[in-house]
C-alpha cells in the first residue's frame, strides 16, 4: 500500500462560514455573544493564547445537547460554496481529507458527513444525562496553542504520509506551517493579516486549492 497524502482542513471560517462557539453564544443573548466573539477573535488573531479562552467561553455559554445540534445544522447550511467539489477532487487525486479543528466534534459531524470526511480531529463536548453541559476533552491538543502542529505530528508518526497539507484561516492553523509540506491560508470568510502575510499560499475560495495539491 502506498503512503497516504493527508489534507488537513480547518472547519470554522474555512469549511463553513460560521465560528461555532460564537454561534452557540448567540443563542444566549447579545451580551454573551459579544463577550465570546471578542475572546474568539483575540485567540484567532493570535493576541491571546487559545487555552486562556477555551474553557472560559464554554463556562459562559453552558451549551446543551440541543444547542449543539442546532448549530451543527447551521454549520452544514453555511458550508463554503466550493467545499464539496474541492474535497471530492482532492479525494479523487489520492488525498485523504481530515478535519482538524479547535471547534467541537458534535457541531462538525453533520458537515463532515455531508462532505464524506470520516476523520474529525476536534474537541468533544461532554454532557450529563439530561443533556446539560458537563465539560470538554481538556486533553485534546487543539484546546491550546501549538495543538494543531502537535496533533499533525502524532498522525504523521502513525500514518507515515507521503505529503501533508494544512488549510485554515487562523493563527493556530498557521502554527502548522513548519510541520507540513504546504500551509495554505484561507481568507474566504475572514482575512487575518498575520495569516495572509505569512502563508506561502493564500486563497479566498477552497476551489483554488486543487492546483496546489500535487
Amino acid at each position: 500500500m502506498s503512503a497516504p497524502k493527508l489534507l488537513f482542513l480547518d472547519c470554522d471560517n474555512t469549511l463553513s462560514a460560521i465560528e461555532g462557539v460564537d454561534e452557540l453564544a448567540r443563542r444566549r443573548g447579545d451580551a454573551c455573544f459579544a463577550a465570546v466573539e471578542a475572546m474568539t477573535a483575540a485567540a484567532m488573531d493570535g493576541r491571546v493564547p487559545i487555552d486562556e479562552v477555551f474553557g472560559r467561553r464554554l463556562e459562559l455559554i453552558q451549551p446543551s445537547v440541543a444547542d449543539v445540534a442546532a448549530i451543527g445544522q447551521v454549520c452544514l447550511e453555511r458550508m463554503e460554496s466550493t467545499a464539496r467539489e474541492t474535497v471530492a477532487a482532492a479525494r479523487a487525486a489520492g488525498w485523504t481529507p481530515i478535519i482538524l479543528s479547535a471547534g467541537y466534534t458534535q457541531v462538525i459531524e453533520p458537515l463532515a458527513a455531508a462532505l464524506g470526511i470520516a476523520r474529525i480531529e476536534a474537541v468533544r463536548l461532554e454532557f450529563d444525562a439530561a443533556g446539560n453541559y458537563a465539560g470538554f476533552d481538556r486533553d485534546f491538543p487543539t484546546t491550546r496553542n501549538g495543538g494543531k502542529p502537535a496533533r499533525i505530528l502524532q498522525l504523521q508518526a502513525k500514518l507515515k504520509p507521503a505529503r501533508t497539507v494544512m488549510v485554515g484561516d487562523g493563527v493556530s492553523d498557521l502554527e502548522t506551517a513548519p510541520v507540513v509540506d504546504l500551509f495554505v491560508g484561507f481568507g474566504g470568510f475572514v482575512q487575518r493579516a498575520k495569516v495572509r502575510d505569512a502563508a506561502p499560499v493564500f486563497i479566498s475560495r477552497l476551489g483554488e486549492l486543487s492546483s496546489h495539491l500535487t
